[in-house]
């Protein structure tokens, strides 16, 4: 076994790497960017190299230093992790050629894999099923046109280079082909330097199911069972369990030996995961009736490993050190079994009702469920119920530098509905401030009908939007009560003994009625706090017919949180204060609430005019108008590119553009005006 390695990345699967090779007795050497200075894997490696600025290319892109870095420190191997240089041909070539062991497959096998047409093409020899579409080399646009034409619509186009959802477009009609596949290269270059693209009829009603492999050097390949990842927003994943839902023992078998000769195929050696699309002909109630098609290989281990880790009981980055030190795989195919079901949920900076927008900012309160980390879990499937993986500590910045998960949640029962309730259960008891998440969002996902049924595919988001989106849990009274409460608690917490800095309306006689100004989303609100003579509080919450008022008792618990009563209802509730806003955390869900003074809101409301700002930092694209033109609402008005996505900006109503005032290319901050838009004669 290796005595030290060096992890070529950050975040979360740095430490996690880490964990596993400190409980080997491995030494650890991590590198960081200017961004990661301070960063959580840099304090959990025994030891650090700083490889550059904070920009992916400047440093963890930065192969070459990271190789230098390796042989000053005396690393042994490299563990690439999984994004940046995880499936580079050249950097695991570059690796064997300075004496370092890639911990990971041959260089051969990455690139027989890289290029999704190559692949398809190689698992065609293989047996493996296949879409129907085009590999070619020909990339002509009026050939993939043709081509297009001749699949039939719908069509997907894939970057070849791809992967994690970038560079891909859903096209139903051949009129709208031309267009998609200019934005879809454009995307690929940016983000793979290789515009290469194939064509796939697009399977209706489809399921992402991976099969997780595993090759040694001695030529043993077993597979660890499946994972479903169809839950998928922008052809990204959300969610991710094991065993897929419905797929029966025949179909499992048959898709673990057709990723095991997948495998074979190029001589794997490591983790790998072989991805199919399932088409679901005769829907969610027919499982008998699934077919499965080859769709590509990651050549490295996934985010999502740690669901196939609870139901198998393995730790499978032991497996990656294990086989890369030459030994055989610690188990054979008889040796696998499941165990009970397990669900993994992403954490993402990102705003949801905005199309899943990027977020940055700094986790001012960063609190989670009860759990055990990957340095603590046993790996021994039931006995791991909350696990939480992750890279940041609060008080950490969320960057654009890099992807915007914060940290994975998994959690594991004896069956799927245990499962879902544990889910529940540790999103509602994890709390952030200071950026917003998609925490709400995932709430209402797992809880759904849909998810809750298994009505699974890739879809089910898009399917879903109306109980997903745009939801309000809390409503404002409850919202109104908690927000006095917390403001009340913290004047008294300022309270001395001089009764002249008591600020809880006592009055030698008669009563006091307090007025406050509240903002709740998008709307202004008013409530009046009564305070009796004998000390009683009386909260109305709103005016006229839709006022709604009770009497408020509250008390802070020893946890933090406040028990409060207000009228008929009874709530366990977290609030934080941030940035003048309150942060609301109720057993329903969570929201947000502020009390303003009016004047400053109408100045604000003034000041707006025609501004068009960027809703994240990032860079411009392009603009789709120029000076002088008239917009209608909706319309598309430029691009810009955040965490190597794209995202179009649309006129927020109708106008004329009076001014760009940046140019394609142009690093923007998020809230700098991109435009003017001014009102139509």
């Amino acid at each position: 076994m290796f005595k030290k390695i060096l992890i070529a990345n950050r975040g979360e699967i740095a430490c996690r790497v880490a964990a596993t090779a400190r409980r080997m007795g491995v030494k650890t050497v991590a590198v960081y960017s200017d961004a990661d200075a301070h960063a959580k894997h840099v304090a959990a490696c025994d030891e650090a190299v700083h490889i550059g600025a904070s920009a992916p290319k400047d440093s963890y892109l930065r192969w070459q230093a990271i190789i230098d870095a390796a042989k000053a420190t005396g690393a042994e191997a490299i563990h690439p992790g999984y994004g940046f240089l995880s499936e580079n041909t050249h950097f695991a070539q570059a690796c064997a050629d300075a004496g370092l062991v890639f911990i990971g497959p041959l260089p051969a096998s990455i690139q027989a894999m890289g290029l999704k047409a190559e692949s398809k093409r190689l698992m065609a020899k293989a047996g493996v099923p296949l879409v129907p579409g085009y590999q070619g080399e020909d990339q002509g646009p009026a050939l993939l046109q043709r081509e297009a034409d001749q699949i039939g619509y719908p069509v997907l186009i894939k970057a070849s280079a791809g992967g994690g959802g970038k560079g891909m477009r859903e096209v139903y009609k051949s009129a709208d082909f031309a267009e998609a596949l200019a934005s879809c290269k454009r995307e690929a270059i940016n983000s793979f330097a290789n515009d290469a693209v194939l064509i796939e009829k697009l399977v209706q009603r489809p399921r992402h199911i991976e099969i997780q492999i595993f090759g040694d050097a001695q030529g043993n390949c077993v597979y660890l069972f499946e994972r479903d990842c169809s839950t998928q927003r922008r052809h990204q994943k959300v969610l991710e369990e094991s065993p897929a839902p419905g797929l029966t023992p025949e179909l499992r078998q048959k898709m673990g030996e057709a990723a095991v000769a997948a495998a074979k195929a190029v001589n794997y050696v490591g983790a790998g995961t072989v991805e199919f699309i399932v088409e679901q002909p005769g829907g969610y109630a027919h499982p008998e009736q699934m077919q499965f098609f080859f769709m590509e290989m990651n050549t490295r281990l996934q985010v999502e490993h740690p669901v196939t880790e609870a139901i198998s009981g393995q730790d499978l980055v032991e497996w990656q050190l294990r086989v890369a030190a030459g030994e055989p795989l610690p188990c054979t195919q008889r040796d696998l079994h499941i165990t009970g079901h397990a669900i993994e949920a992403r954490i993402c900076a990102e705003t949801p009702d905005n199309d899943f927008l990027p977020a940055t900012g700094q986790l001012a309160v960063y609190r989670k469920p009860p759990h055990v980390g990957f340095e603590r879990a046993a790996f021994g499937g039931t006995g791991i119920h909350v696990r939480f993986d992750d890279g940041v500590r609060e008080g950490d910045a969320i960057s654009p530098f890099y992807d915007s998960m914060v940290a994975k949640l998994i959690v594991h029962g004896g069956t799927r509905e245990e499962a879902l309730a544990r889910m529940a259960t540790a999103l509602a008891a994890t709390h952030i401030v200071g950026l917003s998440t998609n925490l709400q969002f995932l709430r209402r996902l797992v809880t759904s009908h849909a998810f809750a049924t298994a009505q699974l595919d890739t879809a089910l988001i898009e399917r879903e939007r109306a109980v997903l989106f745009h939801q309000e849990p809390v409503g404002l009274p409850l919202a109104a009560a908690a927000a006095v409460a917390h403001t009340l608690l913290a004047e008294r917490a300022q309270e001395t003994n001089d009764p002249f800095s008591r600020r809880d309306g006592w009055q030698s006689h008669g009563a006091f009625t307090r007025r406050l100004a509240l903002q709740f989303g998008d709307a202004d609100a008013k409530a009046q706090l009564h305070y009796g003579h004998d000390g009683a509080l009386q909260l109305t919450v709103g005016e006229g017919a839709q006022a709604v008022a009770g009497a408020l008792e509250f008390e802070r618990r020893p946890d933090g949180a406040i028990d409060l009563r207000f009228g008929a209802q009874r709530e366990a509730l977290m609030v934080y204060a941030h940035g003048g806003t309150l942060h609301v955390f109720a057993p329903q869900g969570a929201t947000r609430i502020r009390m303003i003074d009016q004047l400053v809101q109408a100045s604000a409301a003034q000041e707006e005019g025609g501004r068009l700002t960027a809703p994240m930092p990032g860079k411009v694209v392009s603009f789709a108008v120029k000076a002088g033109d008239k917009v209608s609402k909706g319309q598309a008005l430029a691009v810009m590119e955040a965490m190597k996505m794209e995202h179009t900006i649309a006129a927020p109503r109708d106008g004329v553009v009076a001014e760009l005032i940046y140019a394609p290319g142009d690093q923007v901050a998020e809230g700098d005006e991109l435009l003017k838009l001014e009102a139509a004669a």
